[in-house]
């Protein structure tokens, strides 16, 4: 545990309506919010939490969400501050596969992916509302395959990348001694948050998109982007209840207000 240091990865920014961050509560407009991704040095290997978007995807795909995002945030140049290379990295925890979260993938051609069994199942063949949310399929070809025989459409060429190495789980458990993930289904069906203990300050606890920020835990507010709205509640429910039994500071994935004051990379949380 003593040499455990988590680093926080900036990795851009995009926009979405207010009434998209906080379902049907708004106000309504134009919202920027951050995506960073979660470096854990640990005496295991190196995990990386989520990795952020692709710019190039997000700009032919998805461009109303209007991507920022300089070569330094990508997850090489965010490895570089570090003096890594993504080789360097063993292992790759996805929350979920929407796009934002597992854009950077394709860079860590050499890790183990880990993910929820029923997030690697349902990205192949989302609901139709959640395509755009699953429209980045560059973190495994054999999954890229899969959407395009079931849609019965031709296999865009650059997403044939590269046939990772997964390791699907499912519960709550502790994945490598301090590393903790724990269900928060609602927003997809196999969402993970993180909890990372650490030795010298209270254990962080990153909350993906079961919460977006510190407003929404304050409102028990989702995001319209969900699968199950009463699940995701119920998970915001569960982050608040571990947050205060582990005595865990919460993370919140998109939160202008708080992303300012974390630390970022190459600073560290130890």
């Amino acid at each position: 545990m003593a040499d455990t240091k988590v680093y926080i990865l900036d990795g851009g920014s995009l926009v979405i309506d207010g009434f998209h961050a906080f379902w049907n509560r708004g106000p309504g407009g134009e919202l920027r919010f951050p995506t960073y991704s979660v470096l854990i040095e640990h005496e295991d290997g190196r995990y990386i939490f989520d990795t952020g978007y692709d710019y190039d995807h997000v700009q032919k795909v998805l461009p109303f969400e209007k991507p920022l995002q300089t070569k330094e945030q990508t997850i090489p140049g965010q490895l570089e501050k570090l003096n890594l290379k993504p080789s360097d990295v063993n292992y790759v925890i996805n929350s979920h596969y929407h796009f934002d979260h597992c854009g950077g993938n394709k860079h860590l051609t050499t890790a183990c992916t880990i993910c929820h069994t029923k997030e690697l199942e349902v990205c192949a063949c989302p609901q139709p509302f959640e395509m755009l949310g699953y429209s980045d399929l560059t973190f495994s070809s054999d999954v890229a395959k899969e959407r395009s025989d079931q849609l019965k459409t031709a296999l865009d060429p650059e997403l044939d990348i590269f046939t990772p190495t997964f390791e699907t789980v499912s519960g709550d458990q502790e994945i490598a001694k301090g590393i903790w993930l724990f269900e928060t289904p609602g927003h997809t069906a196999g969402h993970y948050s993180m909890m990372v203990e650490l030795k010298n300050r209270r254990p962080m606890l990153f909350t993906a998109d079961a919460c977006y920020s510190q407003k929404s835990m304050d409102m028990m507010c989702i995001a319209s982007f969900h699968l199950d709205p009463t699940a995701g509640v119920e998970s915001l429910k569960k982050l608040k209840t571990l947050a205060e039994k582990h005595d865990a500071e919460l993370f919140y994935s998109h939160d202008p207000d708080s992303f300012p004051n974390y630390v970022k990379a190459p600073g560290f949380y130890s």
